[in-house]
């Protein structure tokens, strides 16, 4: 009869290297991204290339006000009961129009695309 000893301590050591490893993933702070250049050339206010606690918190501002006016333009817009919430019927209204949007964008982009290549056509080779 074969002892069960090293399966239950290799099971118990990939459980213990498994759960350390979702620990210190956990307590790590995930890294913030590195601003863009069009963010740097509007927060960089010492032009040092890198934003500093001031810089950033000017963007974090910024930021949470267009998210803040985007909310409010989102709810003024489809919130058609006027409970401060979306529903699913106006989510559905919303839905609608940013596939509508999207449709005209692509079929404005088709007729560039081909306005482009009837004047390729009809240029003399």
């Amino acid at each position: 009869m074969k002892t069960k000893l090293p399966r239950i301590l290799t099971a118990a050591s990939l459980a213990l290297a498994f759960t350390s490893s979702v620990a210190f993933a956990a307590d790590a702070k995930p890294e913030a991204k590195a601003p863009s250049k069009s963010e740097l050339k509007k927060y960089d206010a010492n032009n040092d290339g890198k934003l500093d606690d001031a810089e950033l918190a000017a963007m974090k501002a910024d930021k949470d006000a267009k998210r803040e006016a985007d909310k409010k333009a989102r709810l003024e817009k489809y919130d058609t009961n006027k409970d401060g919430k979306i529903d699913r019927t106006e989510a559905e209204a919303e839905k609608a129009d940013k596939e509508k949007a999207k449709a005209e964008k692509e079929k404005a982009k088709a007729e560039k695309q081909a306005a482009k290549e009837a004047q390729k056509a009809e240029k003399p080779h």
